[in-house]
């Protein structure tokens, strides 16, 4: 695919996404609890976590994860992992869950996983001292 197809898929996905995520309201995507991804962490678990939010969100406070925002989640297909569980987060769980449909349905992908509730959850649950906003 040529990067002006990939930053035209981009720009449809960021400003015309009511129109192209109509039909993934009916798919049943696999998620995750903070829990969950806690106990993930603390067994050394082989995963990757994706932080789809932007970055400077990320900057503010993050769970160490990779940081591919979602505008540019299309466009960076190559850096999610393909052998292993993927994680995908962002504040509150709705960002990441687009991330997911989106590369279920145009790439494929079969290994991904929403963390429910996002960072607030996670801050919610284990560290109430972390910054969010």
């Amino acid at each position: 695919m040529h990067l002006a197809d990939k930053l035209l898929i981009n720009f449809i996905f960021d400003h015309y996404s009511w129109i192209i995520n109509y039909p993934f309201k009916a798919l049943k995507m696999k998620e995750i609890s903070v829990e969950e991804l806690k106990q993930k962490i603390d067994n050394k678990e082989d995963f990757q976590l994706i932080d789809v939010r932007e970055t400077f969100e990320y900057d503010t406070s993050n769970l160490n994860g990779e940081n591919i925002p979602l505008g540019g989640i299309l466009i960076e297909v190559e850096k999610i992992a393909t052998d292993k569980p993927v994680i995908m987060q962002c504040r509150s769980g709705k960002r990441s869950a687009a991330a997911v449909m989106q590369l279920e349905q145009l790439h494929g992908f079969t290994n991904l996983y929403n963390l429910k509730g996002g960072i607030l959850a996670w801050q919610a649950a284990f560290d109430p001292s972390m910054p969010v906003y």
